[in-house]
């Protein structure tokens, strides 16, 4: 009640201000009493100098304010010298009548401000005049005239600017005022200035009667030069303003601080109470609607325009200026009954789409500020900028959506099932297991063969649809590989879990047509459990995959896992113990794979590639011992033998242009060794090879996770010259944070979405949208997985300078790969591949 009773008394005080101006203007009159003569003619001058001049107005930005100033002070002198103070007063309030009476039913000014100033400008008059009448004057050429003049014009406006400020105190507060009278001084010499021209007209009236012609011609030559000044002055103001705020936004995105800091900025240029965008919800994008206010620190979802009007926006696709005096009338009742008087919306543009709406409510300054069409242009401007840059933001998001979700299913990938499979055994509830269960479709191959992959990607999203309808109430459930997906739930026991598999199972099974084809859906499913199998998210997910391989040759489809099936453990085993022999005796092989200009078809340089032919096994792929390796403490010596072998080679294969450049993997478990920064100069040392001229290739992953504890070497790395590369960019975590911070060279494009490009336009966009970041950060890129000519010609169209992949080579050896760089046009380091 007290809160409604002081909105109440802010709401009168303004008008109670005005009350009080027009009464003491009536006071003056009585006080002054009213002249026996009525100088129709002399009344008639004044009262047109008065209006011409009040339109002559003049205004300087000073301090972030623009100080306005008419020059109504040049006919008031000479009103004072030659009218009786009542009619000074008179003609003062006639002409301010007609004035801002025409003003408010011209433009969009309230009508408080329109009564406020009409009052006003007699109240100064009536005092100027008072102030003349106690001290009073002599001639026009008495300077003790001109001071009393100049005196009272400078009192009157001391009088009204303390009138505004009270009236700006109710209206805005105190921190308007003091921002109003820190610039008072300028705002003082407006008056003095008037005043003093004023003077001078006087006198010269005095000499003659004919003096009006040249005085008339003088004013309006001043005027249009003043008015060509400040126009140029207020179109550099916007341009610096726009300049400043396309660095701000440049900015903001690197620091992921977009929309707060625009927002706040957009409301200080636009003099506005709050400021929103608003983004409704589109597929994968949840919906944004945020706004900040001059009463708010930071932002919040408390928007003051009505979503009708901002919907109306977008569908429209055009801009809408709402004020008293603009608008239609249904738009003015849809802003007043949510409590706006004013408001500028306009719509956020992705090429010829619209996907959202920015706006901005209230002008500062209360019932007597309103937006001007000058305003709707600026603000139209300045979207521009917004759209694109969240338009950015939204491709940054769909390539961190990607990362973690299965761009097919739509469920989550198999990063994210592992974080959510951590989260869960994190939490230990008494009488419950967490229960894992890895579904593997059955003869998902066959399909593709026998019906194409659209087929059978219809299979798998029908797969997930019935696995989602049937599964237990809060259940997760991921997307791990091409046939292979998991739920995760927990349930009272292990039997309970198996059982729960079991009418998994039976639910999905079941025919459906793919193509005018009836294929029937059915998948082995393993089964495991925390804590009774498994410690840790990784040990679980690789003993359900044990169980899911076994439940392939059970009757009924469904495997528990048991110790005996530590088949694979005991390979592992084997392997790390024939993996410290291999290192020992040099049996294991570096191949290498060139990196392509797909410009000009320049070889860049060659990634280096460990190869271990076992003697038993056969070829063991990296993917499985490189783990062991690191597992087993050997990680290290294999990333030493692999580096020496690689400068070694890179210093053979120099040409013109010196060393071949060489990319080495590495993991972070090597890059925490503090010394290992000191062998890599060794090694570059040893054989010659400039430090840039060697790239240190990290995956994304890696470098998001491990980056406090990495960032030391790759600090000292990049000291040195050494180049590094996020491999595998596009898959993770995507963080424009990250790139900023890290010593990043260059990045290569995942090849899942290099060879998807071609027949996916969800690929080929994100391909476009790495592309475009890594042009702004000044990072270079190489296309991985690269094996059709139509990919390297889509690349090229999209300017990506480097590729790599079996289109160009395979990994080969270092006999094979030194014949196919001989084989290559130019030879040794110059371009070494035919451009197509």
């Amino acid at each position: 009640m007290v809160r409604e009773r002081f909105k109440l008394l802010f709401r009168v005080l303004p008008w109670a201000l005005t009350g009080a101006v027009f009464a003491a203007v009536a006071v003056m009159l009585g006080a002054f009493g009213l002249p026996e003569t009525v100088p129709l003619g002399q009344l008639a001058c004044f009262l047109a100098a008065f209006v011409l001049a009040q339109n002559l107005l003049v205004q300087q930005d000073v301090r972030g304010h623009r100080i306005s100033f008419n020059l109504a002070d040049i006919p008031l002198v000479l009103a004072l010298f030659y009218l009786p103070p009542y009619w000074v007063i008179v003609v003062r309030l006639l002409s301010s009548a007609l004035f801002y009476g025409g003003r408010y039913f011209r433009t969009s000014v309230g009508p408080l401000k329109s009564l406020f100033n009409i009052g006003l400008s007699p109240f100064g008059a009536g005092l100027s005049a008072a102030f003349v009448q106690l001290i009073g004057i002599g001639s026009a050429n008495d300077p003790l005239t001109w001071l009393v003049i100049v005196g009272a014009v400078v009192f009157a406006g001391l009088a009204t600017t303390v009138l505004i400020s009270a009236l700006m105190l109710v209206l805005n507060g105190w921190s308007s005022v003091v921002r109003a009278w820190s610039g008072f001084t300028v705002t003082l010499a407006g008056p003095i200035m008037a005043a003093c021209v004023g003077l001078i007209f006087l006198i010269l009236l005095e000499a003659t009667p004919w003096a009006w012609i040249p005085i008339i011609f003088l004013l309006l030559t001043i005027v249009a030069l003043a008015a060509s000044y400040m126009k140029l002055r207020r179109q550099r103001h916007i341009l610096n303003e726009l300049n400043n705020f396309t660095q701000l936004v440049a900015d903001s995105v690197r620091s992921n601080r977009l929309i707060d800091a625009t927002l706040g900025r957009l409301r200080e240029i636009l003099a506005a109470e709050s400021a929103t965008v608003w983004v409704p919800a589109d597929g994968r994008y949840p919906e944004i609607r945020l706004a900040s206010s001059v009463d708010d620190k930071g932002l919040t979802d408390l928007d003051p325009i009505p979503e009708a009007l901002q919907r109306e926006v977008i569908s429209a696709k055009a801009p809408l200026l709402i004020t008293p005096k603009t608008g239609s009338a249904e738009h003015r009742g849809v802003l007043a009954a949510a409590g706006v008087r004013n408001a500028m919306l306009v719509p956020l543009h992705s090429g010829d789409d619209v996907y959202g709406c920015l706006s901005v409510a209230d002008r500062i300054g209360g019932e007597m500020s309103h937006f001007l069409p000058v305003d709707l242009q600026l603000l139209e401007t300045v979207a521009a900028h917004v759209s694109i840059a969240v338009d950015n933001s939204r491709l940054v998001d769909q390539l961190r959506y990607d990362a973690y979700h299965d761009p097919l299913t739509g469920l989550p990938s198999r990063r994210r099932s592992l974080e959510a499979l951590q989260e869960a055994l994190s939490i230990t509830v008494p009488g419950e297991v967490v229960a894992l269960m890895m579904f593997d479709v059955d003869a998902l191959h066959e399909f593709n063969d026998a019906l194409g992959h659209e087929a059978g990607d219809t299979i798998l999203v029908e797969f997930a649809r019935r696995l989602k309808e049937h599964a237990p109430p809060a259940s997760f459930l991921g997307r791990i590989d091409s046939d292979e997906f998991i739920l995760q739930t927990r349930l009272a026991s292990t039997d309970a879990a198996l059982e729960t598999a079991r009418r998994l199972r039976a639910a999905v099974h079941g025919p459906f047509e793919v193509g005018g084809v009836a294929v029937s859906l059915s998948a082995a499913a393993g089964v495991v459990t925390h804590p009774d199998f498994a410690a840790d998210a990784d040990e679980l997910l690789k003993r359900a995959d044990a169980a899911t391989r076994q439940a392939k040759n059970a009757a009924d489809g469904v495997q528990l896992y048991h110790s005996g099936l530590e088949s694979e453990s005991l390979r592992r085993i084997g392997l790390a113990a024939d993996l410290r022999r291999a290192l020992d005796r040099g049996q294991l092989e570096v191949h290498f794979q060139p990196k392509v200009r797909l410009d000009s078809g320049a070889v860049l340089g060659a990634e280096a590639l460990v190869r271990w032919p076992h003697p038993t096994f056969g070829p063991v792929a990296p993917e499985e011992f490189i783990p062991i390796a690191g597992s087993t403490g050997q990680l290290g010596q294999l990333t030493e033998m692999v580096l020496d072998e690689a400068l070694r080679l890179s210093a053979e294969w120099a040409g013109d242009d010196g060393p071949l450049p060489m990319a080495v993997n590495l993991s972070p478990r090597t890059l925490a060794d503090a010394d290992f920064p000191d062998k890599v100069a060794a090694f570059l040392e040893r054989h010659g090879v400039p430090a840039d001229r060697l790239t240190f290739e990290i995956t994304e992953d890696d470098v998001v996770s491990g980056e406090p504890r990495l960032t030391p070497a790759l600090d000292r790395l990049h000291e040195m010259g050494v180049r590094l590369s996020v491999d595998d960019f596009g898959t993770g975590y995507s963080s424009l944070a990250y790139l900023r911070r890290l010593p990043v060279q260059e990045i290569k494009i995942d090849l899942r979405f290099v060879q998807g490009m071609a027949t996916d336009a969800d690929d080929r966009a994100i391909v476009e949208a790495v592309l475009g970041l890594a042009r702004h950060f000044a990072i270079d890129v190489v296309a991985e997985g690269i094996e059709a000519h139509q990919t390297v010609e889509q690349l090229r169209e999209l300017h990506c300078e480097a590729g790599q992949g079996y289109y160009f080579s395979r990994p080969l050896p270092a006999d094979r790969f030194a014949a196919w760089l001989d084989n290559q046009p130019g030879g040794q380091g110059r371009t070494r591949l035919r451009v197509v």
